[in-house]
């Protein structure tokens, strides 16, 4: 299976110009389907032993959307008493605004409106992630988001996305023909489902971005995620 994408025919939370409650509706939606398949248990899973140990941690979330894994980090960082920041960075000013408003209980997530695959704030964070973004991206600026998230961080880099394949293709379509029916979800959904970079096509991403020494995992539900800790080769 071929990935296809179109730079012509982007999904359309990507170009959305205003709130809007259509907007408002697919973001909720992808809040809802992260939580319920695996997006946001990824995350946490690799995650966790870090916050366990009780030392402050700053982390930078690229291409957040409308913040929900961020919340979902600290809402777990505060049940481990794990001090916690994070900036999150997002391009789209219409969901920056949505974030915001979602995240008022959040106080430990700044959100920041920036170009993802240029932002430096000259920080080294101790964590640099990116969630389900790289399947918006043709090929080369993947690699430069990779390369972005080795160079900002002094602790480890986390990316996590879709993993193309005709059985997930086929299960999004279902999803969201039964359940997650709006036109906005359902369209970006199934986009994704065919944007997707395979599993061999991430780890050639990764290598071409200067990663080395990650740890590269196929995750349930067709997900799958690239950590690399470079403080293990400090021990």
């Amino acid at each position: 299976m071929i990935r296809n994408f179109e730079e012509s025919h982007p999904e359309w939370m990507d170009v959305a110009e205003a709130v809007t409650p259509e907007l408002e509706r697919d973001l909720a939606n992808l809040e809802s389907l992260n939580r319920r398949f695996g997006a946001h248990k990824t995350v946490l899973d690799i995650l966790t032993p870090l916050l366990r140990r009780g030392r402050p941690v700053h982390l930078l979330d690229l291409g957040t959307g409308a913040g929900d894994i961020p919340r979902a980090i600290v809402a777990r960082a505060r049940l481990l008493g794990c001090p916690v920041l994070v900036t999150a960075v997002e391009r789209q000013q219409p969901t920056v605004v949505i974030a915001e408003r979602r995240s008022e209980a959040f106080p430990e997530i700044r959100f920041v409106r920036a170009d993802m695959l240029t932002f430096d704030d000259g920080t080294l964070y101790d964590v640099v992630m990116s969630n389900l973004v790289l399947h918006h991206l043709e090929e080369s600026d993947a690699i430069r988001l990779l390369r972005r998230c080795r160079e900002l961080t002094r602790g480890a880099a986390l990316v996590t996305d879709l993993r193309r394949s005709r059985l997930a293709q086929a299960a999004i379509f279902a999803l969201t023909g039964l359940f997650y029916r709006e036109p906005m979800t359902r369209h970006d959904a199934r986009l994704s489902s065919e944007r997707a970079f395979s599993f061999a096509e991430a780890a050639k991403l990764a290598v071409a971005a200067g990663w080395w020494g990650f740890r590269h995992r196929r995750q349930p539900y067709f997900r799958q995620s690239l950590w690399m800790d470079l403080t293990a080769r400090r021990r």
